[in-house]
């Protein structure tokens, strides 16, 4: 008799990708994420932000970890029209330099996926 396989799928939605340029000139491919279901991941790094102004980035690790980045994180969502997730978060101990990038990030012009 053949088991039963139990199958649990994590699916983020079908977001639309786009690229943003950090203070750095590094390109980022991010996903945007619905801003109304939001949910953070273990591991993702975020981008919350309003039009083209980054307002909060991080990581489930900043919230838990750093009051400011979570009183900072509330302002964010009560302001923003959008949410995104890092394609590749990187390696952890690149996360603060990642964080500091995107801080300053804006959308690529004529990069933006159809």
């Amino acid at each position: 008799m053949a088991g039963i396989v139990e199958s649990k799928v994590l699916v983020h939605g079908f977001g639309r990708h786009s690229n943003w340029q950090g203070r750095s000139g590094r390109a980022y491919d991010v996903i945007s994420e619905n801003l109304e279901h939001f949910a953070m991941g273990d591991s993702d790094l975020y981008m919350i932000a309003k039009g083209s102004h980054v307002l909060w980035v991080g990581s489930t690790g900043e919230l838990v970890g750093d009051p400011m980045s979570r009183s900072r994180f509330r302002l964010a969502l009560d302001c923003a029209d959008r949410v995104f997730r890092l394609t590749t978060p990187g390696a952890a101990a690149e996360r603060l330099s990642t964080i500091w990038d995107l801080e300053g990030a804006e959308p690529l012009a004529g990069a933006q996926a159809a």
